[in-house]
């Protein structure tokens, strides 16, 4: 059986920018501090959620060094590596080796894909490339490609393939990875409404986008199931799908960012080309924050 990086809830932490769009240091540093306080399980840094795809490659880095820094081994740190381009994922795997990762997140190629076959080496080309543990990301909504289950078969072989972030949001198919892997790959949603379908399949946790804003709640969904409190846990789960599903009204993270915000957080604005929510959205995410409390 291989090592688990974490079980229960890993943030997928934004990065909160200065208003000329620089990086905000300190305001990061705080929100680290204050997600370790209230229960996170893991922090995930340069994801999808922490705008990776506009952070130069010297703030990516930096990203993650900073995260290992702030962060002192309280919890693990998963490090946002992966690319449509093998060799520059292979690149960025080493430089968050050395920057202190506990491990790496690696997306599925996106625009020029591949196939599954090709799939296979790709991963397998990065997991080569350091020893640290690697947790596939399974997102065809933005990649425009899924992994089958026989795919994480082979790739579950390889010793360093430890886990997956999952938001295909295909059940079916992820009960049928379940069944095909058992320990050898470890299962996390991807999806902050399907924590607990998750976790009653095997899963280990979440890596959530709503941990930024109830760091807590989306611990405790995790926990309360763990110990066996599955209607608890269920109840947490479907009190707050108003506010998870307003946290996905426009393209993540302009609503989470924009959440942290009106919690008094100096979140910023996202880079380019992610816009600010329309009042619309706006008006509708106040409501569901205020509907659990947050405001």
């Amino acid at each position: 059986m291989k090592k688990t990086v974490f079980t229960g809830a890993g943030v997928a932490i934004i990065t909160p920018m200065n208003e000329d769009l620089s990086i905000n240091w300190e305001e990061l540093g705080r929100i680290i501090d204050d997600q370790i306080s209230k229960g996170t399980d893991a922090i995930v840094i340069a994801g999808t959620t922490g705008e990776a795809s506009t952070l130069t490659d010297d703030e990516h880095i930096k990203a993650i060094r900073y995260t290992v820094e702030r962060t002192a081994g309280r919890v693990p740190v998963v490090a946002g590596a992966g690319s449509n381009d093998t060799a520059y994922a292979i690149w960025l795997s080493k430089e968050s080796k050395q920057a202190g990762a506990d491990a790496l997140l690696q997306v599925t190629p996106y625009y020029n894909k591949t196939s599954q076959t090709g799939l296979v080496r790709h991963f397998c080309a990065i997991a080569d490339a350091t020893d640290l543990p690697v947790i596939l990301y399974d997102v065809p909504s933005r990649t425009g490609m899924g992994i089958q289950p026989k795919t994480y078969l082979e790739l579950s072989k390889h010793p360093n393939i430890v886990a997956v972030k999952e938001a295909s949001g295909n059940l079916s198919a992820i009960a049928q990875t379940r069944a095909l892997c058992g320990d050898e790959l470890d299962i996390y949603s991807g999806n902050d409404d399907q924590i607990v379908p998750i976790l009653s399949l095997g899963g280990k946790g979440v890596i959530s986008v709503l941990s930024n804003v109830m760091p807590k709640q989306a611990h405790d969904i995790c926990q309360l199931y763990f110990d066996g409190q599955v209607k608890e846990s269920a109840a947490l789960q479907l009190k707050l799908l108003g506010l998870i599903n307003a946290l996905f009204c426009d393209v993540n993270p302009i609503p989470v960012k924009e959440a942290m915000n009106l919690l008094g957080w100096k979140a910023g604005h996202c880079r380019l080309p992610l816009v600010d929510l329309s009042q619309e959205h706006l008006e509708l995410l106040k409501k569901e924050m205020k509907s659990v409390g947050l405001l």
